[in-house]
């Protein structure tokens, strides 16, 4: 954030809100991004083949947990972003067309 203000001129005394600054400087919300390096990670996971490490890691059934509230995973998050964006697993063979189902430009 630090940078997108100076690249606007913008210092902490102006009492500018970090909403107004992102949005005249056309940036896309830090969440979204984080949201696309995730799904760009789990298509580059199912592209290895099913003998590589990380899928194997990947297909590992979780351990029974204990009560309460089940903790959130990093591959429960994965499936809930995809529904989000109506993706199925089967897209993520085809590089170029997950890429463009995945990216989040910045808006113009």
């Amino acid at each position: 954030m630090r940078m997108l203000r100076w690249a606007g001129g913008v210092i902490r005394l102006d009492h500018i809100k970090n909403i107004h600054v992102r949005g005249s400087l056309k940036v896309t919300p830090i969440s979204e991004k984080i949201i696309e390096g995730k799904l760009r990670w789990y298509g580059h996971v199912n592209r290895c083949p099913p003998n590589h490490m990380t899928r194997k890691v990947l297909e590992m059934e979780p351990q029974p947990r204990g009560r309460g509230r089940p903790r959130l995973t990093w591959i429960s998050l994965v499936h809930k972003n995809m529904e989000k964006l109506d993706l199925v697993n089967e897209t993520t063979q085809d590089r170029r067309i997950w890429r463009l189902c995945v990216r989040r430009a910045d808006p113009k």
